[in-house]
């Protein structure tokens, strides 16, 4: 229990189509379980989310974009009928001011190796704690008509 205890919370950012379940439909339900992962590596990061941790809602689709803030509310829950996929709680913290759109993302120089841009599929991602601070402040900026 000593190493869980003096863990500190991590990061993520999870992609999701909004005609599927945006940001939206989480805030209405409060609630859900974010599971249908398939992806070997999607699914190691998604097995090392823990209560308590930030994640980032990506819109993917037309909008490509953060929207949102999550907060993990359980631990990796195996599925059922195959325990070797996972599902992990999340509940609403708070919508971004502003969208961080893609294009603005690939504009910071300090993001290029960031797997939301070398690895473009990928639904489950780590956040480091420089990519959230950055994220943060661009989310307070809004967007200008030409970036």
């Amino acid at each position: 229990m000593g190493k869980k205890a003096n863990r500190v919370a991590r990061a993520w950012l999870f992609k999701e189509e909004p005609t599927h379940y945006s940001y939206d439909d989480l805030e209405q339900d409060g609630e859900a379980l974010w599971d249908g992962i398939a992806n070997n590596l999607a699914l190691k990061h998604l097995r090392e989310v823990q209560p308590g941790d930030r994640i980032l809602y990506y819109h993917t689709g037309k909008e490509k974009a953060i929207v949102g803030e999550m907060i993990a509310a359980s631990e990796p829950i195996a599925d059922p009928a195959d325990p070797k996929l996972v599902g992990v709680k999340v509940k609403p913290a708070r919508r971004w001011k502003h969208p961080v759109t893609l294009e603005r993302i690939k504009q910071e120089p300090s993001l290029k190796e960031w797997e939301l841009l070398r690895i473009s599929r990928l639904s489950v991602m780590p956040v480091s704690p420089e990519q959230m601070t950055l994220l943060e402040k661009l989310a307070e900026k809004p967007r200008h008509k030409d970036s």
